[in-house]
């Protein structure tokens, strides 16, 4: 059975897991779909944005927090007019059960990608060598990220280890067990 149009999807999982261009992928399998990018929210900002790697932990948890509601908010949007959201960003932990609890769409579905750790490190290297794009610096590896999704709740959503998956597996596999990636509102209350 096909997966269905319209409602909202959280493609999460550790920098370089490949999240960006599964989501891209994924939205372009519906007739309707759009790639929202969590991320884009602070590389708008010109200046003052807070990261938790400065001084400041309050502010930085007070503009991630932000980060996450405006990209909910982007989502539900676009599902109210009929597209089916695909939302890709870093959000972990307790941040996701509060992140699709804060949706008004009806129809939420997670996706965790779960490579092994090493296979990350490879991507990432891979990703620097091809674009430059740096993910892990001041101490923070791809170990630490993996440990960091893994506090996720495990009952919610689909994981996937797509270690040895292309993104186009990756992709096929989401939309065959759709239905596991489906969040029953009583999981998602924060």
């Amino acid at each position: 059975m096909p997966a269905p149009e319209g409602g909202v999807w959280l493609v999460t999982g550790a920098q370089a897991s490949g999240k960006s261009t599964v989501a891209e992928l994924l939205a372009s399998s519906f007739e309707r779909g759009v790639h929202v990018r969590g991320g884009q929210f602070y590389r708008w900002v010109t200046s003052g944005w807070t990261h938790f790697d400065d001084a400041d932990q309050d502010e930085a948890r007070r503009l991630l927090d932000l980060r996450y509601r405006l990209s909910a908010q982007v989502a539900d949007e676009y599902a109210a007019a009929g597209f089916t959201s695909v939302v890709q960003d870093n959000i972990y932990g307790d941040d996701v059960v509060r992140w699709l609890a804060g949706l008004c769409c009806s129809s939420r579905r997670l996706v965790v990608l779960d490579p092994a750790v090493h296979i990350v490190a490879e991507r990432d290297a891979d990703r620097v060598a091809a674009t430059g794009k740096v993910a892990y610096v001041n101490g923070f590896t791809p170990e630490a990220n993996v440990s960091s999704l893994r506090s996720t709740p495990r009952d919610l959503g689909l994981w996937l280890d797509t270690s040895a998956q292309s993104p186009e597996e990756t992709v096929a596999e989401i939309l065959d067990r759709h239905a596991e990636a489906l969040v029953e509102s009583s999981k998602r209350e924060a």
